[in-house]
């Protein structure tokens, strides 16, 4: 079994469907308000606190541009603290914040061309454990998980 951490606040799953801190990033899939086919992949590096966004497939979202955040990474950012609250992504990406600040206006990173396979490939993986059907049992490719109140 692995321990969940639940989300501070219900999350809007359709607008922002896979949000995580990972490879010193804050990383995920982000809807489109235009269309129901596309979604983004957006991230930001934590201390440089670079970002990038792009369609799953690499093309540029046209409102990042410079040091302005698109409304998928304001997104993206609101959802994680959602998710993990504010104090932790924080912490995460090296900013100093207080509760009641808004992170967005903390991140001063530029635009970086990063590419979005990594993320999103995380994401369809993570999409195929939402059809796992509940158990006990081990998940072969999860096996060298210890098991919980394992003896060292």
């Amino acid at each position: 079994m692995a321990r969940i951490v639940p989300p501070i606040r219900p999350r809007k799953l359709a607008k922002v469907p896979f949000v995580e801190l990972a490879e010193g990033r804050l990383q995920g899939v982000v809807s489109s308000g235009s269309s129901a086919t596309r979604v983004y992949v957006s991230s930001i590096e934590a201390e440089t606190h670079d970002f990038n966004c792009s369609t799953n497939n690499n093309r540029p979202c046209g409102g990042a541009q410079g040091s302005f955040h698109c409304k998928h990474l304001k997104a993206l950012i609101d959802e994680a603290v959602k998710q993990y609250g504010l104090e932790r992504v924080a912490r995460y990406l090296k900013v100093e914040a207080a509760e009641g600040d808004d992170l967005h206006s903390l991140l001063n990173g530029k635009l970086v061309k990063a590419p979005a396979a990594v993320v999103f490939s995380r994401f369809l993986r993570h999409l195929t454990y939402l059809k796992v059907p509940a158990g006990s049992e081990p998940l072969p490719e999860m096996h060298w998980f210890p098991a919980l109140k394992a003896v060292h």
